[in-house]
């Protein structure tokens, strides 16, 4: 069955982009204790293009699937977990690219390179490193995984900011988040 990418982010609610996420259904990496430990030889480079022994993947199902099974543990080590291995994949900044947003209400909704959509929030919350002159913006989206948001996404957010008070912050799901390091 070919692999059929949702809709454009502008062109959808809120509700079917919630109903989009809750109807994904992702693999439990978390729960898995994999008995065998590798190197995938695999690497996400910063602009988000996915590579095996040194060729771009360039299939947009396979990198969903690798995706997909996808843990970043607390030392910022990114693997690519399956029932049965563990193996260790190099990430150059963040293993996804925010490439779109939309607003509606309350809420902020993502769009990801690998064709995720991902509703800002506590469970998803956005960060901001760098220093204030280069901020650098990143969204959790599962198992210790984030995205970067890519400069287009990251003007949006800018001009939604502006459009919900004088400071560079924006709000989502209840949570507040400041679009400049602190």
């Amino acid at each position: 069955m070919p692999y059929e990418p949702p809709p454009e982010l502008a062109g959808l609610s809120l509700a079917e982009v919630a109903e989009l996420v809750a109807a994904r259904k992702l693999p439990p990496v978390d729960q898995w204790s994999p008995p065998e430990q590798g190197d995938s030889e695999m690497r996400i480079a910063a602009d988000g293009r996915w590579f095996h022994q040194g060729g771009e993947i360039r299939r947009p199902a396979m990198v969903r699937a690798f995706a997909s099974l996808l843990l970043c543990d607390e030392a910022g080590q990114h693997w690519l977990v399956t029932p049965t291995q563990k193996l260790s994949i190099e990430v150059e900044d963040a293993a996804f690219i925010a490439i779109d947003v939309k607003r509606e209400g309350d809420k902020l909704a993502f769009r990801l390179n690998s064709d995720d959509l991902v509703i800002a929030g506590p469970e998803h919350p956005i960060t901001a490193e760098g220093d204030p002159d280069t901020p650098a913006l990143y969204l959790a989206i599962r198992h210790g995984a984030r995205a970067r948001l890519n400069r287009s996404t990251y003007a949006q957010l800018v001009e939604i900011a502006v459009e919900q008070s004088d400071e560079l912050t924006v709000s989502s799901n209840g949570e507040r988040f400041p679009l400049i390091p602190a």
